[in-house]
C-alpha cells in the first residue's frame, strides 16, 4: 500500500484546494445553509473558499494530501479571514433578509476566538469520494504538530455535528453552540498545545510529509 503524502499548496496551485475543499462542504449544513441553491452553491463558495481561508495559501500554510484528495486551510496567529472581501460576497450573492442571520453568525463565530495567538482551522475538507480513508486525520496531525512545537494553542468551528467526535479525538474540546435564528448550529473547538504528545504524532505522520 503507498502511503499519502501531504504536500504544502502554493498560490499557483490554489485552484484545486480550492475546488476540493467546495466539493467536501456540498452536503454541509452551514455551507448549505448559506447557498441552499446547487447552482448558487456551485457558482459562489469556492469565493467563499478564497475569502475565509484563502490566506492560508500566501502563507504556506495550506496543505493537500495525496494529489488534492483533501486539503486543509490553516491561518497562522494574527492571520485573519479576509473581512472585506467576505461581507461584500455575502452581500452581493445572498438575499437581504437573510443577510442579518449570516451576518449575526459571523459576529459569533468572531466572539469565540481566543485572544492570545492561535492557529485557526476556518476549512478543512476531504473528496466525498474518498471518505474512510484517513486523509482528514492526517491532515490535522500534520497541522497540529506544528501547534504544539510553538506551544500555540488550535481553535476551529465544527459546522457538521458529525465531526466533533473527530476533533475531540485531536485534542479540541467543546466551548459553546453558535446559532442564530433558523441558522444550523456551529460548534466553536479550542485545543491547548499538548507537548508530552508531540513525539507520537511527529512519529505517525513523519513518513507522509512532504514540502
Amino acid at each position: 500500500m503507498i502511503k499519502p503524502t501531504i504536500k504544502t499548496v502554493t498560490p499557483s496551485s490554489a485552484d484545486q484546494a480550492v475546488s476540493t475543499v467546495a466539493l467536501a462542504f456540498s452536503a454541509d449544513p452551514a455551507a448549505r445553509w448559506l447557498y441552499p441553491d446547487p447552482h448558487q452553491y456551485i457558482v459562489n463558495f469556492p469565493s467563499f473558499v478564497r475569502a475565509f481561508g484563502g490566506k492560508a495559501f500566501e502563507q504556506g500554510s495550506a496543505y493537500s494530501i495525496d494529489g488534492c484528495s483533501g486539503a486543509a486551510l490553516w491561518l497562522p496567529p494574527d492571520v485573519h479571514p479576509d473581512e472585506e472581501i467576505l461581507v461584500g460576497l455575502i452581500q452581493r450573492t445572498v438575499s437581504n433578509e437573510r443577510q442579518e442571520e449570516i451576518f449575526g453568525v459571523l459576529g459569533q463565530m468572531g466572539s469565540y476566538h481566543p485572544s492570545e495567538p492561535h492557529w485557526y482551522l476556518p476549512l478543512i475538507g476531504v473528496d466525498p469520494a474518498l471518505y474512510g480513508k484517513g486523509y482528514g486525520s492526517a491532515l490535522m496531525k500534520h497541522a497540529l504538530i506544528q501547534c504544539d512545537r510553538a506551544k500555540k494553542l488550535a481553535y476551529l468551528e465544527s459546522s457538521d455535528p458529525k465531526n466533533i467526535t473527530l476533533y475531540e479525538r485531536h485534542g479540541f474540546e467543546l466551548l459553546g453552540t453558535i446559532q442564530v435564528e433558523a441558522s444550523p448550529p456551529i460548534f466553536p473547538m479550542l485545543r491547548k498545545p499538548q507537548v508530552g504528545a508531540r513525539r507520537q504524532l511527529d512519529e505517525s505522520v513523519n513518513w507522509m510529509s512532504s514540502q
